[in-house]
């Protein structure tokens, strides 16, 4: 029962998304409902947070929001990470986002391939940055930190 179950992004105040950024916001949220590792830590008793989650993502105050809930919506956790730690990285994934769709138009496949490399390797950065910034809080694997990762960047530029 350690698993996110529901997913909403809080994007009332940003402008409407590009078709690129539309289309990876959709897929990730479809792959993490699809497959995911969420855990909260012990509440002190030894038990843990009981899953499976809702996950309601925002910025606030220039802050990163994960406001948890349970299925009965009942509050689990929230945290407040600062955007300070993600800025560069989700710039550069933007960057190289920006650098892939181009190729994708105009370049042959082995350019398009080494670009894509590029990209996959910064968003494993974010990826971890995000792991770090959850220690203690909350656990989440690799697939599921890239999936949130990719919700982070579409906040965070909103399009």
């Amino acid at each position: 029962m350690t698993y996110i179950s529901d997913i909403q992004l809080d994007d009332r105040n940003l402008p409407s998304p590009t078709p690129e950024i539309d289309q990876e916001r959709k897929l990730a949220i479809f792959d993490l409902l699809e497959s995911n590792s969420f855990s909260l830590p012990s509440n002190g008793n030894g038990e843990l947070g009981q899953g499976p989650y809702r996950l309601a993502i925002s910025i606030k105050d220039r802050r990163l929001v994960f406001d948890i809930s349970t299925e009965a919506k009942v509050k689990a956790a929230e945290f407040h990470l600062s955007l300070g730690p993600f800025r560069q990285v989700v710039k550069d994934y933007f960057q190289i986002c920006e650098s892939y769709f181009d190729a994708v138009k105009n370049l042959p496949t082995i350019q398009i391939e080494t670009i894509d490399m590029a990209r996959r390797g910064i968003h494993n950065e974010g990826a971890r940055v995000l792991q770090e910034r959850l220690e203690g809080k909350a656990s989440i694997d690799d697939q599921t930190a890239r999936r949130l990762f990719t919700l982070i960047c579409v906040l965070h530029f909103g399009g």
